[in-house]
């Protein structure tokens, strides 16, 4: 979309074909919302035709935030990237690290240790329950109710100790790496994820005993924003987006990656498509994500975390102070980077929003050619429109809540 002219005439063209005949001619009216709203979750801005109370026509205009992520990737060796990842959708960093490293693993044939592998996945169910805490928080402070979100964020400070623990970073963690993760976790990691085990359920019950019953939260959500199957498939949306309309498909399940098919696991589904269904498919999302991370912890084998492939992975810094060779090796891959065949590469993985998946294009040298990455917020914020349409305006914050966006994720 692009920005309104500051003029009147300019307005007028630039409204052509983006409203109504009925806007044109003052029959409507049409309003900014944003870009600096509290409840667009970002810096959107959405044009909005009014019918009185009523959404005639909803625009998306995105692009404030826009910051080149892909291109600055491609003007880095493929290692370097993955600090950008983190930047994408900024409330899973770790999956965001995790698609981009699938797509290098992918590239160059390199495995991954059985120990890595789970701990991966141990660390992606975590920044899924993260993102979900942030998602309820947030969404619904937007329609009143101000003690969820405080409980939500309470609850998160738990998950971001964990996450600054094994890679000294609370949000920007960087911590996957081609072949396996940074470093293994340490001694404290263990008790620490076994406590939140411990402690978490019981304040999805707390959540749960606040909204899923709640009158008000009832008349809010229930009928409000409804999409049907065939719409959810048509528009391309995916995860708890899709899942709220009835459609049993997860990403971890149809296509599993990074040992996914050796943990168990449901994929809740809701029944009416709506803004209630969206926020129950979550809900219970948060609880089988810690039943994976259970299963993880219990079934943590020992060994390596990064793969002894010497072509494309640093050698241990135990080697350092004992192997010529190594510092060598070392010093090489760090200012020159590796070189992948030549090919191209398409790699997806189930993120807290939906589907992520990660295009790499290699021409032979240290520096991917093409990155390019499927982002679920895009998606969803292009469903939007059609979500919101003969809606009150009173119900398009609940709405936008309910697809989940992060712009970050959007603009790249």
């Amino acid at each position: 979309m692009t920005v309104l002219d500051s003029t009147w005439e300019g307005n007028l063209n630039e409204l052509k074909g983006l409203v109504s005949e009925r806007a044109l001619s003052g029959e409507t009216m049409v309003l900014n919302m944003g870009p600096q709203h509290p409840s667009t979750h970002g810096v959107l801005r959405l044009l909005l035709e009014l019918d009185g109370e009523n959404i005639v026509n909803c625009v998306p205009d995105i692009g404030y935030l826009h910051t080149g992520i892909e291109k600055n990737m491609e003007s880095k060796r493929y290692e370097q990237a993955i600090t950008m990842t983190d930047r994408m959708d900024y409330l899973s960093p770790m999956g965001n690290n995790l698609v981009y490293c699938l797509a290098m693993e992918k590239l160059i044939d390199l495995d991954v240790p059985p120990r890595a592998q789970t701990i991966r996945v141990l660390l992606a169910e975590l920044t899924r329950i993260n993102s979900h805490l942030v998602w309820l928080g947030t969404h619904a402070l937007d329609i009143g109710a101000m003690s969820v979100f405080l409980y939500c964020f309470r609850e998160r400070e738990k998950i971001l100790d964990i996450f600054e623990l094994v890679s000294g970073q609370r949000m920007m963690s960087t911590y996957f790496r081609p072949g396996g993760i940074w470093r293994d976790v340490p001694a404290e990691f263990e008790p620490a994820v076994r406590d939140f085990l411990d402690y978490f359920p019981a304040k999805i019950d707390d959540y749960e005993r606040l909204l899923t019953n709640n009158p008000l939260w009832l008349d809010r959500t229930q009928g409000i924003g409804f999409m049907s199957a065939d719409d959810a498939i048509r528009l391309g949306c995916t995860g708890p987006t899709l899942r709220g309309s009835g459609v049993n498909w997860d990403i971890r399940k149809a296509l599993p990656y990074s040992g996914y098919e050796n943990f168990e696991f449901d994929v809740p589904t809701g029944q009416h498509g709506d803004v209630y269904d969206r926020y129950f498919v979550r809900i219970q999302e948060m609880r089988q994500s810690l039943r994976i991370v259970r299963q993880a912890l219990d079934n943590l084998s020992d060994g390596p975390v990064r793969s002894n492939n010497r072509k494309y992975v640093p050698p241990p810094r135990s080697e350092l102070g004992t192997s010529m060779e190594a510092v060598i090796h070392h010093f090489k891959l760090w200012t020159e980077g590796f070189r992948p065949p030549k090919g191209e590469v398409y790699v997806r993985i189930e993120s807290p929003r939906g589907e992520l998946g990660c295009f790499l294009a290699s021409d032979g040298s240290p520096k991917p050619w093409r990155v390019h990455f499927r982002t679920p917020s895009f998606v969803h914020l292009s469903a939007l429109p059609f979500l919101a349409k003969d809606h009150l305006i009173a119900d398009l914050v609940a709405i936008i809540g309910s697809i989940d966006i992060v712009l970050g994720d959007c603009d790249r």
